[in-house]
């Protein structure tokens, strides 16, 4: 088991290495002078080239074949300085792009474990719901659904859902994490406000968090919600006609312990593999609800530093979403001992 551990965990090392050479390499090839697009075409002369020797856009691409060091190159650097923690500071906001980075993934995490738990709550329930009641008005309502779901483009569920529950109901809060009297009294432990207003004794900051918390996550959680009741409704049916099911049946077992026990234990793994490629895909494609909502999070964050071609907000804030990404499916890898005994790792 350990040393499975320790094989999963050094494959993490070229996956990254390909995704910084991706988006290293996609963003170079962008036409125009990062520059004159970050400075304005009014910038002087010697202000470009300032800008250009801060974030080492002078040196060669790769490696260095006229210099002294062959390995003084932007790539090295950037990789370097990566894995050291120096993110480097943010051109627009002359602020380390850690501490943005920081204050950033808190509201992105927040949102990304609210949509992910609604879409496992009520995905898995429905598929089960779907799987033992096969071919009835239940199963073809649960699947369609699904397939309302994954169809409803995000941006526009999101718009529809503010101007139905946040101006002509007046329900919900229809942008940002809290009020603008309750953040000014407030200081964040966690960075996930439901958590830190418990963890303050501030119930006022909990529910207000919630209040805007409901709609982007509802929104952010219908696709992996159609997606995870699909997989759960597949995974129950291939069980639920085992031999052993039928005998837990013929045993005389009541249909709840037969159906959770027995069926969808056995049809968890499946079902965990997605939840934790959704959880990934939640964390870095959370640009287009957090963008609707004016959520302060790692997507809007990222679309503004590709609009203003900010290098390293794009280049940290993609590795740092990558690496989440990649330890969340190596804990989901290392989880299925425990869904099902007899896989054994070597």
């Amino acid at each position: 088991m350990f040393g499975y551990i320790i094989r999963r965990l050094l494959g993490i090392i070229p996956v990254l290495l390909g995704i910084s050479l991706l988006v290293f390499t996609l963003l170079r090839t962008i036409p125009g002078d990062p520059a004159i697009i970050m400075l304005g075409e009014r910038s002087t002369p010697e202000q470009r080239a300032a800008i250009r020797k801060q974030l080492k856009l002078d040196q060669p691409l790769f490696l260095n074949f006229e210099g002294g060091n062959i390995f003084d190159s932007q790539y090295i650097t950037f990789i370097t300085n990566f894995v050291q923690g120096d993110l480097g500071e943010s051109i627009i906001t002359k602020r380390p792009v850690a501490t943005e980075l920081k204050e950033r993934f808190g509201a992105t995490l927040e949102l990304s474990l609210a949509a992910l738990l609604i879409a496992v709550v009520v995905g898995v329930l429905t598929g089960v719901l779907a799987a033992t009641q096969r071919g009835t008005w239940l199963d073809a309502g649960s699947m369609l659904f699904a397939l309302i779901g994954v169809s409803i483009p995000i941006f526009w569920l999101g718009l529809l859902m503010q101007y139905l529950f946040g101006v002509q109901l007046k329900w919900l809060d229809i942008s940002l994490r809290l009020d603008d009297e309750i953040r000014r009294s407030f200081t964040p432990i966690t960075g996930l406000y439901t958590l830190d207003g418990l963890l303050r004794g501030r119930i006022d900051v909990t529910l207000d968090a919630l209040k805007h918390l409901i709609m982007p996550s509802l929104a952010l959680a219908t696709v992996p919600m159609a997606i995870i009741a699909r997989m759960t409704r597949s995974a129950m049916l291939e069980v639920l006609n085992q031999d052993y099911i039928r005998t837990a049946r013929a045993k005389g077992l009541q249909a709840r312990t037969t159906v959770i026990r027995h069926g969808l234990r056995n049809a968890l793994i499946p079902v965990v593999t997605v939840i934790g490629l959704q959880l990934g895909f939640l964390l870095g494609g959370a640009v287009l609800t957090e963008s609707v909502f004016s959520w302060p999070g790692i997507g809007t964050w990222l679309l503004q530093g590709i609009s203003a071609r900010n290098y390293l907000v794009v280049q940290s804030g993609v590795m740092f979403v990558a690496l989440v990404f990649v330890l969340v499916n190596t804990l989901v890898d290392i989880s299925y001992g425990f869904f099902d005994p007899r896989i054994q790792y070597k």
